[in-house]
């Protein structure tokens, strides 16, 4: 499998909304780690473009974002864009 760092940009008009589901889609990312699937995942800190960098496991870009379409933010539109690159760590903990 190859590891692929998804980035999302979140839907800054809907930030209540974002708030109000957040405990959802933590869950469902939890879930996603607990299977072997997600590496990590977390917001950016800074408010340039509010959004996260997902890491997970997968065989192709396709099935990257296959594996996060039933996010509770993708599925209520709250995530303007996402995009998956292939990644390949050459130094620490995941090399």
């Amino acid at each position: 499998m190859t590891i692929f760092a998804v980035e999302y940009h979140y839907d800054t008009t809907r930030t209540q909304d974002i708030e109000t589901l957040r405990p959802q889609h933590r869950a469902f990312l939890k879930s996603l780690h607990e299977a072997g699937t997600l590496i990590a995942s977390g917001p950016w800190l800074d408010n340039a473009a509010p959004g996260a960098l997902i890491l997970i496991r997968a065989a192709d870009h396709h099935a990257a974002l296959d594996a996060l379409d039933p996010d509770p933010l993708h599925r209520a539109h709250l995530i303007t864009h996402r995009a998956a690159r292939a990644w390949q760590p050459v130094i620490g903990s995941l090399a």
